[in-house]
């Protein structure tokens, strides 16, 4: 049984409307029109992204970032991203670029794109482990856990039956606020018995 279940994706912008026409281009959602919170609307609210406007600059490196399909890198550079790491330097499957505002995401290439092109979302963590395990209960899903690697994953947690939650390590301490995060609909008490906190 599940304490929450998911609602939708929220990402910050310093310029909300720029940054709502990339990701819905890059990702394949539609941009309502008026005033921000821009919201990109796809097949179900659960494929939903908020683009919400912030004040502040980004303070550091997020903790959260996206993986999305692509036909080519140059493709994304063409919405307005740049290239921090081409697959072809790194050696790994996915090329690590930012958004217009220096957000980072991860673009791995297919050939055959899904109308929906956002198929992760990387959590980094000090402890992936007992992380992924906390929600995996929270959410109530099992936990992936990837021999040899110190990685972990939730699957048909969102509507999309791609979609997966990546929890991995990192050694650097979190700073400031994740400009990438989701909502969930849940009992508020029962998060806070299940070791969550309020945000001062």
């Amino acid at each position: 049984m599940s304490l929450a279940t998911w609602q939708d994706l929220c990402v910050d912008a310093r310029e909300p409307r720029r940054l709502a026409d990339f990701w819905a281009a890059v990702i394949g959602l539609a941009p309502r029109d008026g005033e921000p919170p821009v919201a990109l609307d796809g097949p179900t609210s659960g494929h939903r992204v908020w683009i919400n406007p912030v004040a502040h600059p980004r303070a550091a490196k997020s903790r959260v970032h996206l993986d999305v399909y692509a036909r080519a890198v140059a493709d994304l550079e063409a919405l307005g991203a740049t290239v921090v790491l081409p697959a072809e330097e790194s050696g790994f499957g996915w090329t690590v670029m930012r958004d217009p505002e220096g957000g980072e995401f991860c673009a791995f290439l297919r050939e055959e794109l899904p109308a929906y092109r956002l198929h992760g979302i990387v959590v980094d963590c000090a402890d992936p482990a007992s992380t992924a395990a906390w929600w995996g209960e929270v959410l109530g899903v099992p936990v992936t856990t990837h021999d040899g690697h110190d990685w972990h994953t939730l699957e048909g947690v969102t509507p999309d039956e791609v979609l997966t939650l990546d929890f991995v390590p990192v050694p650097e301490p979190k700073v400031g606020p994740n400009p990438v995060r989701w909502d969930v609909q849940g009992e508020v008490g029962a998060l806070l018995d299940a070791g969550a906190y309020r945000k001062s």
